[in-house]
């Protein structure tokens, strides 16, 4: 059973680390030299849309999974890596809401009403989150292998 919630977690973190990379890495360059700020920006918040719908999923999958496989440990033992994770895991969620519920709020509601100046305000709000939230990923991930 603690093998299922071991794939699940990790299944679910890789859905959010690379679609981030994808984001950052590919598509966002790509569309900033290739599109004008209306179909860029449009295009952005219906990708950004689609994979923050699947990150809700991965967080749902990530926290259950960990609470579950952290209640089967003695934490007095667990690995200084486990609590570091834990810890850098919920930031990640607390920016995450923060992404969803503030700037990309502001970008779906400024993309429907064509209001760019404000789209590309937002947008530029959620980019260095997302790049903090790609960091913070990558620590947790180097966390739990070096802290063993």
């Amino acid at each position: 059973m603690y093998e299922w919630f071991k794939f699940l977690h990790l299944a679910a973190a890789i859905v959010w680390l690379g679609g981030m990379a994808l984001v950052i890495l590919a598509l966002r360059p790509v569309v900033i030299t290739q599109m004008a700020p209306p179909e860029r920006l449009a295009l952005m918040a219906a990708v950004l849309s689609r994979f923050f719908s699947m990150v809700w999923i991965s967080i749902a999958l990530i926290l259950t999974s960990g609470f579950w496989m952290l209640s089967m440990a003695d934490m007095t033992l667990a690995p200084k890596g486990w609590h570091a994770m834990s810890g850098l895991g919920l930031l990640m969620c607390l920016i995450f809401a923060h992404i969803w519920f503030a700037p990309f709020r502001r970008l779906k509601a400024a993309v429907a009403n064509t209001d760019w100046p404000a789209a590309g305000k937002a947008l530029g709000q959620i980019h260095p989150l997302v790049l903090t939230n790609f960091a913070l990923g990558w620590l947790a991930v180097l966390a739990v292998i070096v802290w063993r």
